[in-house]
């Protein structure tokens, strides 16, 4: 048995990067579209002398088909979203001669949760935030475009943990 899952939360680093795959059977089924972006997860921690530290760390994104869609349609720097996906690394021979290695998540879900808040110092959670569309790959355009509208969800601070204990 083999497992191979990400999860992440964070915010986007650059605007997703939308291309067109050849299509091999000019059919009526169009080329497959993928689209690339950078997320930002940032760790918080405190050193031994009590100072808060960080830690960030850039992924590379890479979402298909109807993933790609809601990429290029709702997401933007800044904007953060949950991603669930699979681990994936790959090499190349590039036009320097050199071999390149890249690791990228390949997005199985993609879940808009809101934009950055514009002050870095705030590290308390939002008292709101705005949860978008959900896509995932097995779920039909019509699904998609019954859960368009916003909502809105409360989500209290909760200041009474340290910050490194666990509430299970």
């Amino acid at each position: 048995m083999a497992l191979n899952k990400v999860m992440l939360i964070g915010n986007v680093g650059r605007k997703p990067e939308v291309r067109y795959l050849e299509n091999q059977n000019q059919g009526t089924n169009p080329a497959p579209k993928v689209a690339s972006f950078t997320l930002a997860t940032t760790e918080r921690f405190k050193d031994r002398n009590g100072e808060t530290r960080e830690n960030t760390e850039w992924h590379n994104i890479v979402a298909w088909r109807q993933l790609a869609d809601l990429a290029e349609k709702y997401i933007t720097t800044g904007t953060q979203i949950y991603v669930e996906g699979r681990l994936r690394s790959r090499s190349w021979d590039g036009q320097d001669g050199q071999k390149h290695y890249i690791t990228e998540i390949v997005a199985d879900t993609i879940q808009l949760l809101g934009k950055k808040s514009d002050t870095a110092q705030n590290t308390t959670p939002a008292t709101q935030a705005n949860v978008a569309p959900t896509a995932q790959t097995n779920v039909a355009p019509a699904a998609q475009a019954a859960a368009a509208p916003a909502a809105t969800q409360n989500v209290a601070p909760s200041t009474d943990l340290p910050e490194d204990d666990l509430p299970f």
